[in-house]
């Protein structure tokens, strides 16, 4: 398939600047991909399209305040800088991407803080865009971490166009969130209030999770027509041996398994048996899923909607075939849905 088949008129002001007051109460689009029907819901709704013994997959990454702003030596020039992942612990080494980036030479120093409470020095071009820093900070590692995250900002992604507010910090996670390491939050999951989980699991509804620290691969643009040469940056996966319990009992006795978002998709079929059973797996993923693809684990999934030519509609269209997700997002238009990281969800079934 081409770039070019992705793309589709999204409107500015679809994309949600703000979620909805309360988690749960995003709409939900359920769409049937045998047959074709669309219904219109309330996100917490979900629970009747699942019975005791199925299975919702989440993913318990957690964001951290990805974004800072900081000054280059010497001419103060203004610097962005978007934490990616830690390098090294005891050197304080970090991978980042820097805008602009054409202003950020090697052993250039940056400065962070309205009293330059932080500094960083350039070590490494490692891409166009990246950079390995050196954060120059003589006290204890907890200190420094601390003194890192409360200079930085929730990252909320690019198309929200608003200024970061304090509610983001709490809005931009799951309420399931766990382990830190994540620049982007998987966004199916922020539809889950404790309420609808209490339901779910009276319900008998199980829950596994896994983790995938969503980085860089979440944010490059893909800029090939052709997508069998697009190459996805490669990101943190675990898979406890309990989740591949939950899931492949579930597949076993013939219960739904339900992915909750294109990460836990991405992650599933990252690490599958030739029989189509979950494996166990500690590593890294770079895998690019696209139409036509043949999926092994999930029998549903729910995510967001997707902005033109990303790699996360890519995936969608994969699992509800193409010419389906496409016409359903013109509906979704038409219908006044909201787009983006806070906005409506979909199921897939």
């Amino acid at each position: 398939m081409k770039l070019s088949q992705f793309n589709y008129d999204l409107p500015e002001d679809r994309i949600a600047l703000y979620p909805t007051e309360n988690r749960d109460e995003s709409r939900l689009l359920v769409l049937n991909r045998k047959t074709g029907q669309v219904e219109h819901k309330i996100f917490k709704e979900i629970i009747n399209y699942f019975d005791d013994k199925d299975v919702f997959v989440f993913n318990n990454t957690k964001v951290f305040p990805a974004r800072l702003y900081g000054n280059k030596e010497k001419t103060g020039a203004k610097i962005e800088v978007f934490l990616l992942r830690e390098l090294n612990h005891d050197q304080r080494l970090w991978d980042v991407l820097v805008d602009p980036a054409r202003k950020i030479r090697i052993g250039n120093k940056l400065y962070f803080g309205e009293d330059d409470s932080l500094v960083a020095e350039v070590i490494d071009n490692t891409t166009s865009r990246g950079r390995t820093l050196r954060f120059l900070f003589d006290g204890p590692y907890e200190e420094f971490k601390k003194t890192l995250y409360s200079l930085g900002e929730t990252p909320l992604p690019r198309s929200i166009k608003r200024p970061v507010e304090p509610e983001d910090a709490i809005r931009y996670q799951t309420i399931f969130a766990k382990h830190e390491g994540a620049v982007a939050a998987p966004t199916a999951g922020l539809h889950f209030s404790r309420e609808l989980l209490k339901r779910c699991e009276i319900k008998g509804i199980k829950f596994a999770e896994i983790t995938l620290h969503i980085g860089l691969g979440n944010f490059r643009s893909v800029d090939v027509e052709d997508l069998t040469k697009h190459k996805m940056d490669s990101e943190q996966i675990f898979i406890s041996e309990e989740a591949a319990n939950i899931v492949n009992k579930a597949k076993e006795e013939k219960h739904q398994v339900c992915a909750i978002s294109t990460t836990v998709m991405r992650t599933l079929e990252s690490s599958v048996s030739t029989y189509g059973y979950l494996k166990p797996y500690e590593g890294w993923t770079n895998k690019f899923i696209f139409p036509p693809y043949d999926f092994s684990v999930a029998s549903s999934m729910v995510s967001n909607f997707h902005l033109p030519q990303s790699t996360m509609l890519m995936m969608v269209a994969a699992y509800a075939g193409y010419d389906l997700l496409m016409d359903t997002y013109q509906l979704a238009l038409k219908e006044g849905y909201r787009f983006g990281a806070y906005g409506d969800a979909m199921l897939i079934i």
